[in-house]
């Protein structure tokens, strides 16, 4: 068991067999109930892939931005090189998985234009789905053009690179205060679609 655990790969796919032999073992008659099967699929890889990207924002700020000023400078280039940018690939992956599930999941529903729309009954929902959407942006287009700079992986100037690593900051901070009003959104719409 040890070699299998200490392999990434090996433990996300024995993770993938467990789930298959639940699938299976409890649902054996998907194919009997196959738009409630559909369902379920997509809300657990929605789950999956915002757990991914909301648990690596919160280490972002969390951990990793109030922890990088304490960093020996000779130290910091393990984070900035190694750690960060994969840190920020299943970042930006986990971010663009959990809105598109989120959205596949909505339109197998039958609410996806409505939650957009903001209509009665799927407000709360929508809001929830906006405030995402809104959060993927930043994470697409604010954080991750100017993380690339802040950490070298595009050529930038010192100042450049500063103002890049702020910009990103505050970019990441703004997903952390709205991911608490997202969730939120997202948690009670199952108990109160309103």
């Amino acid at each position: 068991m040890g070699k299998i655990l200490e392999n990434l790969h090996l433990t996300l796919g024995l993770g993938l067999v467990l789930a298959i032999a639940l699938i299976f073992g409890l649902h054996g008659d998907f194919a009997a109930n196959g738009a409630l099967f559909g369902q379920t699929v997509l809300r657990w890889l929605h789950v999956f892939a915002g757990i991914t990207w909301i648990g690596l924002l919160y280490y972002f700020n969390f951990v990793q931005i109030p922890t990088m000023p304490s960093i020996p400078a000779e130290q910091k280039p393990a984070v900035s090189k190694h750690i960060a940018p994969k840190a920020l690939f299943f970042f930006r992956w986990g971010a663009a998985f959990t809105v598109l599930f989120g959205l596949l999941l909505a339109g197998h529903l039958g609410y996806l234009v409505e939650a957009l729309t903001l209509q009665p009954s799927f407000q709360l929902i929508g809001i929830g789905m906006w405030l995402a959407l809104i959060m993927a942006f930043n994470v697409w287009f604010i954080i991750w053009p100017n993380q690339k700079k802040a950490l070298g992986i595009v050529p930038a100037e010192d100042a450049a690179k500063a103002k890049a690593a702020r910009v990103a900051m505050l970019a990441s901070r703004t997903n952390t205060l709205l991911s608490i009003p997202m969730l939120y959104a997202m948690a009670a719409y199952q108990s109160w679609p309103i």
